[in-house]
């Protein structure tokens, strides 16, 4: 099933089958296979959560990087989520499916080679330093002291936490581990459930919870952001518009909670190896 034909589907979808209850679905496609006429009523009913995606990522973006492109990208992870997911496992099909779908948009990013590598050299330079100023002082450095370590101004700080922005909007769930090879991400390595695979269960569990463990650490207003962002779906301006700062403000704390958790993901697969 390609995006066209699933753009074309939808513009003669009826209402009646746009209110069809979701559970209902579920519970028939179970009974169906890949590419039946359930299926594609439920890649329907969850549309909206592909634009979503891809009109917050589309106000980030380059000019080159066609939105169509990356909304047909974003289909794509959506039929792959409805075709994976387990709706007795009691996960909502929301979160799963943002997931699948942030997941495959950034792989036709990844594709379409939008970051310069200087800004991919000057976010890990920074998450370096991160990582290696918590080894010493044993506590998430603070926007100073990375200035000072860097040996430039706290506001030339947070301009470079700006400018590497690009570079840190990445799905938490597609955060690469050292155990995975080639360009690979953390979604793509979900195993189909029909098919249980026990030691990677365990894996995506253990990380999972090291993410979790991290983002206790982080300082409050940096878990906010990534909550309202990622879990809410809020964009940087809405979230600018609760707190009362600017969108830039939010873009630095964003980039700077994304960065943390990355060197710390880091720091902790160094320690296994």
């Amino acid at each position: 099933m390609t995006g066209a034909t699933l753009c074309r589907s939808e513009a003669v979808q009826t209402p009646e089958e746009r209110r069809v209850d979701p559970d209902k679905l579920w519970k028939r496609y179970a009974r169906s296979r890949p590419g039946s006429k359930i299926e594609d009523q439920l890649v329907h009913q969850y549309l909206p959560l592909v634009r979503t995606v891809v009109g917050r990522l589309a106000m980030t973006l380059p000019a080159h990087a066609a939105t169509e492109d990356l909304y047909s990208a974003g289909l794509v992870g959506l039929l792959h989520a409805v075709r994976r997911y387990n709706h007795k496992a009691g996960v909502l099909f929301e979160s799963y499916a943002r997931v699948r779908i942030r997941g495959a948009v950034y792989d036709e990013l990844r594709k379409l080679d939008w970051v310069p590598r200087s800004i991919h050299d000057k976010a890990r330079k920074v998450e370096v330093v991160i990582r290696r100023l918590e080894q010493e002082k044993g506590h998430i450095p603070t926007n100073a002291e990375m200035a000072k370590e860097l040996e430039i101004t706290e506001e030339a700080y947070e301009q470079l936490l700006i400018e590497i922005r690009p570079a840190t909007f990445v799905c938490l769930d597609s955060v690469r581990s050292a155990e995975q090879e080639g360009e690979a991400t953390q979604h793509e390595a979900v195993a189909d459930t029909s098919v249980p695979d026990p030691s990677h269960n365990t894996e995506r569990r253990e990380l999972s919870r090291i993410i979790a463990g991290r983002l206790e650490t982080l300082p409050d207003m940096q878990r906010k952001v990534l909550a309202l962002y990622y879990f809410e779906d809020l964009r940087l301006r809405e979230i600018a518009e609760v707190y009362g700062v600017t969108e830039s403000r939010i873009s630095q704390i964003h980039a700077a909670a994304i960065l943390s958790i990355k060197a710390y993901l880091a720091k902790h697969d160094t320690i296994r190896a």
